[in-house]
């Protein structure tokens, strides 16, 4: 039982199910992941995850999340805990 990880200590993935890479910022347009953090998503330690979360909150705050029409989303999901 030691490779358990507690419900509370789990980082949720910053995906919001628009998956559309944006080819000129190498970004997901939804999740704001680059294609590398994306793949390597199931593999990260609970400290990469929180530090991927951190940094899709920090390039949110300067870029506009985009719909699958590439249209600015209204409401985008709320922040991650």
């Amino acid at each position: 039982m030691d490779n358990v990880i507690p419900v509370a200590d789990m980082v949720a993935s910053p995906c919001i199910g628009v998956c559309t890479v944006d080819r000129a910022r190498s970004l997901c347009i939804g999740c704001l992941r680059t294609l590398q953090e994306i793949g390597a998503w199931r593999t990260m330690t609970l400290d990469e995850k929180r530090a991927t979360v951190a940094l899709c909150e920090e390039r949110a705050k300067s870029l506009t999340r985009l719909g699958k029409d590439w249209q600015p989303l209204e409401n985008p999901a709320p922040k991650l805990p």
